[in-house]
């Protein structure tokens, strides 16, 4: 089954929801472009007040969807194109957005996931959650941009453990770092995502949204500092590391680097 953005409405507040059967929610690209509209129509909805972020079936998202990589990643321009015109384009939707954003997260929230859930105002997460980006494993590093907005939200010693190491966290882990508002067993994730999105809904939507625009433009200038990396940034398109950890990855077996 293809991935796909869900899209409801409970009153006021807006429920999306990362489905992808079979990959627990991995991200396409055509997941990543309807995301980005999605956000983009939101700001535009005055009778919005808040957005619930989650993923379909007990898992947020295992990061992308590595099946599609070898028909574009290998290539330099279609790398940029990917990591700048799709997914940098929606999280900069997310992080532009004016209407508050909860994401209820359950199980894996790894590598997109994570670059999703830092983009959300409100982070609640089950017992069980993990979190990390252990792309390291796959020959390739995170977009600058990308990782200028996990940084942000992780922090700097988890940055450098997820990306360097490969590191990956429990929810009391990223709870501490403040990462996370709240954990709550797993089976009370969902109603206390929709329970916290409807307090805001109750509360004044026009000072939401403009505590919305000042918190975004904070996010922003963290975004905007790596812009001097990005010339280079994909050159690596074609190296042999590159290569052979996504091709491990789909076979299934360990990569030598």
């Amino acid at each position: 089954m293809a991935g796909d953005i869900r899209i409801a409405r409970d009153g006021a507040v807006a429920l999306v929801t990362m489905a992808h059967e079979g990959r627990l929610n991995a991200m396409t690209r055509a997941m990543w472009r309807t995301l980005r509209s999605a956000f983009e129509g939101f700001s535009a909805d005055d009778a919005l007040r808040c957005v619930v972020l989650r993923g379909e079936g007990g898992a947020f998202c295992a990061g992308g969807d590595i099946s599609e990589y070898p028909t574009f990643r290998f290539d330099p321009l279609q790398l940029r194109a990917f990591h700048e015109d799709e997914v940098g384009t929606a999280l900069r939707a997310m992080l532009d957005c004016d209407v508050p954003v909860v994401a209820q997260i359950e199980g894996v929230c790894m590598g997109a996931g994570l670059e999703i859930a830092s983009c959300c105002d409100i982070r609640l997460a089950g017992r069980s959650a993990k979190f990390g980006a252990p792309i390291a494993k796959l020959g390739f590093p995170m977009a600058p941009r990308e990782a200028a907005v996990v940084h942000r939200a992780v922090g700097d010693a988890l940055a450098r453990d997820m990306l360097l190491a490969a590191g990956v966290h429990g929810a009391q882990r990223m709870l501490d770092a403040g990462f996370l508002l709240r954990i709550v067993p797993d089976d009370a994730v969902a109603d206390e995502a929709i329970a916290y999105a409807h307090r805001i809904a109750a509360l004044a939507p026009d000072a939401a949204r403009a505590n919305k625009r000042v918190l975004g433009a904070l996010a922003g200038s963290a975004i905007s500092r790596v812009a001097d990396l990005l010339p280079t940034a994909y050159d690596y398109a074609d190296a042999r590391e590159h290569r052979e950890g996504i091709t491990a990855f789909l076979a299934k077996r360990p990569p030598v680097f």
